[in-house]
């Protein structure tokens, strides 16, 4: 497997985006890989190379890059503590349109040849909705965008996930806990329904009996049995992607 680490210039700074793919062969279907709120850690580059390790080329931006934040260091195993009020903090000053940008030129940066023409986008809790919203941005190069155990899925905002999803041309996948203070089952019922009457092609799938953060080896909410329904969802969605 090859790595590395691209400096990607943005309209704020430099963004940092670990990269693994297939050390042979090529070119690859470009996976957007978007981090959870408690961001960039090896946990998180694991990821990335399973993904690269089933054939594609992974990119996994830093987006706390444009508040001068690299890692945040060792994370408790739930959400309590001292470090928890930060990564509200920094989650809180993200918004959609800046990590828009910040897709626009991560994709300019990806070395022509490298990649092949189709990409998905998945993004992990407070970055579903910055993957649903990639793809209404890049419909014709966004093929799958997947939401797991997102954040803010229904809002009053125009860039809401449930409205933004007629944009797209992507196939669309939502992964959502049952037990998730943070999209609560009345949400996921409205964003199932919304995506009825709009989308074309949409799946929102509960996980039943797990919590927010199920997927994550390093989370007393890790379930093995449903982060690997999640990793078979997933890979089922990317081989569509030419």
């Amino acid at each position: 497997m090859i790595e590395t680490l691209l400096e990607v210039k943005t309209a704020e700074g430099r963004m940092e985006t670990f990269t693994c793919r297939p050390a042979h062969g090529g070119p690859r279907p470009l996976v957007l890989f978007l981090m959870d709120a408690p961001g960039i850690r090896e946990e998180l580059r694991d990821m990335a190379r399973r993904f690269a390790l089933a054939g594609f080329h992974v990119a996994l931006p830093n987006l706390y890059y444009r508040f001068g934040v690299t890692e945040l260091g060792p994370l408790p195993r739930r959400a309590e503590g001292p470090l928890i009020p930060r990564i509200v903090g920094l989650m809180n000053r993200l918004t959609i349109a800046g990590v828009m940008q910040d897709i626009d030129a991560l994709f300019a940066a990806i070395p022509v040849g490298a990649v092949t023409g189709s990409a998905a986008c998945i993004g992990y809790c407070m970055s579903g909705q910055f993957a649903m919203n990639a793809a209404a941005r890049h419909p014709e190069r966004i093929a799958v965008a997947a939401s797991v155990h997102g954040t803010r899925l229904v809002t009053g905002s125009p860039d809401s996930p449930h409205r933004v999803a007629s944009r797209t041309r992507a196939r669309l996948y939502f992964a959502c806990a049952e037990f998730d203070e943070e999209a609560p089952l009345s949400e996921v019922r409205e964003l199932a329904s919304a995506l009825e009457q709009t989308a074309t092609s949409a799946e929102v799938e509960i996980y039943p009996g797990v919590e927010h953060g199920f997927v994550f080896p390093g989370r007393d909410a890790y379930d093995l049995q449903a982060a690997e329904r999640h990793w078979e969802r997933l890979f089922g969605l990317l081989k569509t992607l030419e």
